[in-house]
């Protein structure tokens, strides 16, 4: 069952502009993942409930709210792209290299 939703999962990994995921930030539902983390293994981990593995993350700070001081950059670069990934009620996200703007859509990632 634990390969299925990780199939899932990865199925469901969309690139998205930061002008889609400003609703989410607005209902405080973004969690930013690290560059360092796989981005279907933390939806994997949040989905089963693996409190362990995302108390850590947390405490290392690989999971995080965005800052006040983050969203304000975005909300002036509203091309800004991000990775995104669903496990409801959270959109986790992580930024994209600059030259990875192309490839993000202005679709909203909840579609």
């Amino acid at each position: 069952m634990t390969r299925d939703i990780k199939t899932a999962l990865a199925e469901s990994l969309e690139p998205a502009n930061w002008d889609a995921l400003q609703p989410h930030a607005k209902r405080d539902a973004l969690i930013i993942v690290s560059p360092s983390l796989d981005l279907v293994e933390v939806g994997s981990a949040i989905a089963h409930d693996e409190i362990e593995s995302v108390q850590q993350w947390i405490q290392q700070e690989l999971l995080k709210k965005p800052s006040a001081n983050q969203l304000s950059l975005w909300n002036a670069q509203p091309t800004k792209a991000f990775n995104t990934l669903i496990v409801q009620p959270y959109v986790l996200v992580q930024e994209l290299p600059v030259d990875s703007t192309d490839a993000a859509t202005d679709s909203d990632p909840a579609d």
